[in-house]
């Protein structure tokens, strides 16, 4: 789990918005991303992209943490309502594993654990191939 932990500490686009790793063990991951203006859409809210950047992130921490190669194949999110508060927070939980996919359940959340979005990912595991960051 240190080479998954490793890559994601090196994931430039993550580090760009802020995105901090909080937890990771088999199968589940946490992160929190503070609230900035660049987050923002046209009407003032947090772009919906930011949420899913920080959902997806948590989806590719948790779905490599076995230390097997996994790459997304499908990922869809639900925005409940626009978040009010300065941190996000999203928490990615193992649904289903074979050993060629496997399915992460995604919340994301708000201070105070107001749930503000619900993401669902398929991820294809490639058996052969461990995760490095050589």
């Amino acid at each position: 789990m240190d080479s998954v932990r490793k890559g994601l500490e090196n994931d430039a686009y993550a580090s760009h918005l802020g995105i901090e790793l909080l937890s990771l063990e088999p199968g589940y991951a946490r992160a929190k991303m503070p609230v900035q203006a660049f987050h923002g859409n046209m009407y003032g809210f947090v772009h919906g992209g930011a949420m899913f950047s920080l959902a997806d992130f948590v989806f590719q921490a948790a779905s490599n943490s076995h230390g097997v190669v996994a790459v997304a194949v499908q990922a869809n999110i639900t925005y409940l309502q626009a978040p009010q508060k300065k941190v996000l927070y999203a928490e990615a939980s193992e649904v289903s594993r074979t050993r060629r996919l496997a399915t992460y359940s995604i919340r994301v959340t708000e201070e105070g654990e107001r749930l503000v979005a619900t993401f669902q990912g398929t991820v294809y595991r490639m058996p052969d191939k461990a995760v490095s960051t050589d």
